[in-house]
């Protein structure tokens, strides 16, 4: 009975939260005014989020459509085959219950922890958490932000995080609307300016996860206190594959994850929560006016900690072939 009860926890949780808001949400729409309706229910949503963090022995931290699902079967397949455990998807503290050895992990894209807190400045809420923040380059993660805008974002999601409440196109959604690379970067540099503040802080490239994906997760897993077996950080890899993560999805288990996992429209692979996992993808969207646009954007604007400027990929790309 503890074992199921203990991998049902990320659905039984999902369906409590969304109960605990309507309870609170629903008489209050005849009172309040919009924008007080969206400042109670992220409230509401940033005090969920500090329940858990305040709980949590480590933290990933990621903007959205950067690679954390990815990571997070990952370090779920590790953990099954380590301790021997069911195969489900770890959701915060329900592998822990299993387990004791193996930690509470709190994966966030830190939406809404300041607006319960009040730090809407600092990072320090965070400063006494193991944290390991997930990066992509900001073009891929603003290009895959449209799609998961556009066919799987449900319309509240959309309003209270200031998304588009029409139609635009992928070039003013990605180069023009603040929901966009602005939005992807300001996160990313948020985190950068707080790097020195934190107290055990690593920052995980989607890019490098991609070249080399066990000896990252390797990084990982030891990082948040708990190294492993190469036969069980290999088998997470093999595990986690794109054809298999899309196979998982295609399976509709989402139930099971917190309806993470879940195509809105199994016919359209561009709804999909594993849609494509390409490094440098976003050129396939734009013309090459367009991609410069964006990669001068990129330049500008994003610091340089995280190497992504155009200076740092050319270095990169002649250490590789050399």
């Amino acid at each position: 009975m503890s074992t199921v009860l203990a991998v049902l926890r990320p659905a039984l949780s999902s369906v409590n939260k969304k109960l605990t808001r309507a309870v609170v949400l629903y008489p209050t729409k005849p009172f309040l005014a919009v924008e007080k309706q969206i400042g109670l229910e992220r409230w509401l949503r940033g005090r969920e989020q500090c329940q858990k963090l305040a709980a949590a022995d480590a933290v990933i931290v990621s903007f959205g459509k950067s690679g954390r699902t990815w990571l997070r079967v990952l370090i779920s397949r590790f953990y099954q085959l380590e301790y021997g455990l069911p195969e489900w998807l770890i959701g915060f503290d329900n592998f822990h219950y299993l387990n004791r050895a193996i930690p509470k992990i709190f994966f966030t894209h830190d939406n809404y922890v300041k607006d319960y807190s009040g730090n809407h400045d600092t990072k320090a809420d965070y400063y006494s958490k193991k944290v390991v923040l997930l990066v992509r380059h900001p073009a891929d993660v603003a290009v895959s932000q449209y799609h998961q805008w556009r066919y799987r974002m449900r319309d509240r999601k959309k309003t209270i995080n200031a998304y588009p409440e029409e139609e635009v196109s992928i070039f003013d959604f990605v180069r023009n609307h603040p929901a966009g690379l602005e939005k992807t970067i300001d996160f990313m540099n948020g985190w950068a300016r707080e790097r020195d503040r934190l107290g055990a802080f690593m920052i995980l490239r989607y890019e490098d996860l991609k070249a080399d994906t066990a000896g990252k997760l390797d990084d990982v897993t030891r990082f948040i206190g708990t190294p492993g077996d190469r036969t069980s950080l290999d088998g997470a890899v093999a595990y986690a594959s794109f054809e298999n993560m899309r196979k998982l999805e295609a399976a509709n288990t989402s139930w099971l994850t917190g309806g993470r996992m879940k195509a809105r429209d199994p016919n359209n692979p561009e709804s999909f929560k594993t849609r494509r996992g390409k490094v440098g993808g976003f050129r396939d969207y734009f013309t090459d006016a367009e991609a410069d646009a964006i990669l001068a954007y990129v330049d500008a604007q994003l610091d340089p900690v995280f190497g992504y400027g155009r200076q740092t990929a050319k270095a990169e790309t002649l250490a590789a072939s050399a």
